[in-house]
């Protein structure tokens, strides 16, 4: 296996083929926001082998990066969001103990991620550490921390600005019980997410006033049971916008659109698992009007 720095010096400069979809329109009458977002990367960092049978030669923070700097060189305001399961499925994770994956994600340029259960596959005290290396901020609000070390390194929330518009993020997690071992999980208490997500829309959509709120989700898109997932959520809230959602590997090839409690649209998108795909939505912000667009690319590094 290369050094670990060499091969990220690579990963993240190497040139690659892009097959890309141009931004809605350009006017000085509207703003845009592009949502770049990924979950369930599952460390990994090399795209699969040219011989795998499914996906070969896909994927990889190489071609990724490629992709998302020259979507930023497009669009003024971009946004790179991941919904959780960063870690596990590689041998860097296995050696490296997430140090490849959170050293990519900094040179990337992510701005919010969830967590998923697989980052707490080390244990919390290993979890701790990563975050505290993290150039960006994890999000979740359904799990307490209190009486972990994790406590006081998860935001319930945070705003971002993009321009002159003001961006709202929370998270929240699928139940951890029979997905992670107890003893890596300990002293974390978990919450009905619908209820806790509520919480942290309502700061931000009224207290602070934010144009657009988005949830990153890693409780799944969809069961056939009562399992909560997204689109629960998105019928059983109000004011979400977007729900970026992860845990389930669904591929969506257009978001789907949820009436939430008020009959208003929310749009729910993920885009599978390891890096495939990189989702993109662009949200477009009418001026003099409330009123908002949206339009969904799923992107393939290649």
């Amino acid at each position: 296996m290369q050094n670990r720095r060499n091969f990220l010096k690579t990963a993240i400069t190497t040139t690659a083929a892009l097959a890309l979809h141009q931004p809605i329109f350009s006017s000085n009458k509207s703003k845009q926001l592009t949502i770049l977002h990924t979950n369930d990367v599952h460390s990994r960092i090399e795209p699969f082998p040219a011989t795998d049978l499914k996906y070969p030669g896909m994927g990889g923070a190489a071609m990724r990066s490629t992709l998302i700097n020259k979507i930023r060189t497009e669009n003024e305001h971009t946004l790179l969001l991941d919904a959780g399961d960063i870690f596990q499925g590689t041998p860097y994770f296995n050696f490296f103990k997430g140090n490849v994956e959170i050293d990519v994600m900094n040179e990337l340029g992510y701005e919010c991620s969830t967590l998923g259960n697989h980052e707490f596959d080390n244990g919390i005290d290993a979890l701790a550490k990563q975050i505290d290396r993290a150039n960006f901020p994890f999000v979740n609000c359904n799990y307490d921390f209190t009486n972990t070390l994790l406590n006081g390194k998860i935001h319930k929330h945070i705003t971002l600005q993009k321009g002159s518009l003001k961006i709202g993020i929370t998270g929240c997690g699928v139940e951890l019980k029979n997905l992670v071992a107890p003893y890596n999980y300990e002293g974390i208490v978990y919450h009905d997410p619908i209820d806790k997500i509520q919480e942290q829309v309502d700061i931000l959509k009224h207290k602070k006033k934010c144009d657009i709120v988005i949830v990153l989700s890693h409780i799944g898109y969809a069961y056939n049971t009562n399992k909560i997932s997204d689109l629960q959520l998105a019928q059983k809230t109000k004011d979400i916008d977007i729900i970026i959602g992860g845990h389930t590997h669904t591929f969506l090839e257009e978001p789907t659109i949820i009436q939430n409690l008020e009959n208003k649209d929310v749009l729910i998108n993920q885009v599978g698992f390891a890096g495939i795909f990189l989702g993109q939505i662009d949200y477009i912000f009418e001026k003099k009007s409330t009123k908002k667009q949206a339009k969904n690319h799923i992107v393939i590094p290649t």
